[in-house]
């Protein structure tokens, strides 16, 4: 029994150091401690707070990066389709200048084949004429003068290409 029961000479000093020694620390450093744990409380709920703030941000950042991409397809998409129309725009009006300038070309060129069909004309009746004249003075016997022969090929040729014309 010796050994569970204390001899009380060595109780009661180890009582008064206990005593003491909680006396102490409740007056010394209990406090320190307490204060270290309550600083260090608050670093943790301040990282928190400061953690789930920048959570906050980066999900509104993220939120707006989307609508400015979204924005930009959009523009993009608004872009093309406004460069598809003035390449139509552009197309429509080379062609209808393509075929201004054709037309225009093929009206030049049914005038200038109007004026080469009337001077061969012209040509092929000075020709007929100067054929007629002499064939006619053969036939004839008689001497007109070239003058005369003209004449009447000129009137019978205007007689003709009247009666062609209606």
């Amino acid at each position: 029994m010796e050994l569970l029961i204390p001899n009380l000479f060595e109780w009661v000093p180890m009582l008064i150091g206990f005593i003491l020694l909680w006396v102490i620390l409740a007056k010394f450093g209990w406090p320190v401690i307490t204060g270290m744990l309550d600083r260090r409380v608050t670093t943790i709920k301040d990282s928190l707070e400061q953690a789930e703030n920048a959570k906050v941000e980066g999900e509104r950042l993220l939120e707006e990066h989307r609508l400015q991409l979204a924005d930009a397809k959009k523009q993009s998409a608004q872009i093309i389709a406004e460069a598809k129309q003035s390449a139509e725009a552009i197309k429509t009006e080379i062609t209808a200048r393509a075929q201004a300038e054709a037309e225009g070309m093929i009206t030049k060129a049914r005038i200038v084949i109007e004026a080469e069909k009337k001077a061969a004309i012209a040509d092929l009746q000075s020709s007929v004429a100067d054929l007629s004249i002499s064939v006619a003075g053969r036939l004839i016997a008689q001497d007109l003068s070239d003058a005369d022969h003209r004449k009447i090929i000129e009137r019978y040729l205007a007689e003709a290409g009247a009666l062609n014309a209606n």
